[in-house]
């Protein structure tokens, strides 16, 4: 399994020759440097939740019309995208296949921000070897402890530093890879990392570093 990286929580995972694009949202987009026809040929689509930087409805149009992927979905954001002519299937709590993908979904909170209201969101397990939180911290993804890869989101306004490393270094992943990041300069975000990765391989984490669009971590 390839996991791709485009910028922020854009993710794409490839099995077999499957491709499953995961949070196409404003943030990833909004430079310029990828676009809708970057993933003309994702098979499917997932959107965890409708907080724009993880949706985008006139993006995630262009994507379905040039790809013709299937978005799965849980209902908050299934009935917001239905309204810009865009249909969805529901992902359900347990499992799901989706291709060579089986996934284990559930319903997170959001951690809290301000002035906002609590959306709907999905987390998600992925073949049983990635935990993918989204923008949650709850302590229901603990019993998650030692699974193969964590996605990681490194930096929002609903937390701290401390608080992500403090989240990670209870479930103890074997790997990490930082998400929610998209507004950080490279520079910064270059010394972030660095900073995030000597603290975790200490515990013996390996976290990586990935920088450009379609920068990618490979599992077995």
């Amino acid at each position: 399994m390839k996991i791709y990286k485009y910028l922020h929580s854009c993710l794409v995972f490839e099995e077999d020759g499957f491709k499953l694009l995961i949070d196409p949202g404003k943030f990833s987009f909004a430079e310029g440097l990828i676009s809708p026809e970057d993933f003309r040929d994702v098979n499917a689509i997932i959107v965890t939740h409708n907080h724009p930087d993880h949706l985008d409805a006139d993006i995630l149009k262009s994507i379905v019309g040039l790809s013709g992927a299937p978005v799965h979905t849980n209902g908050q954001v299934s009935e917001e995208i239905n309204k810009a002519g865009i249909n969805s299937k529901i992902l359900r709590d347990g499992e799901n296949i989706i291709g060579p993908f089986i996934l284990n979904a559930f319903e997170v909170e959001h951690e809290p921000l301000l002035d906002s209201p609590t959306p709907q969101m999905t987390a998600l397990v992925l073949n049983g070897k990635v935990l993918h939180p989204v923008d949650s911290f709850e302590q229901k993804m603990q019993q998650y402890q030692d699974i193969e890869l964590l996605l990681l989101p490194v930096m929002a306004p609903f937390t701290t530093e401390i608080a992500v490393a403090d989240f990670a270094d209870e479930l103890q992943p074997k790997q990490i890879l930082p998400v929610h990041d998209g507004y950080a300069k490279e520079f910064f975000l270059k010394q972030r990392y660095e900073n995030y990765s000597k603290h975790f391989e200490k515990q013996g984490i390996r976290f990586h570093q990935p920088i450009k669009p379609g920068d990618f971590v490979e599992l077995n």
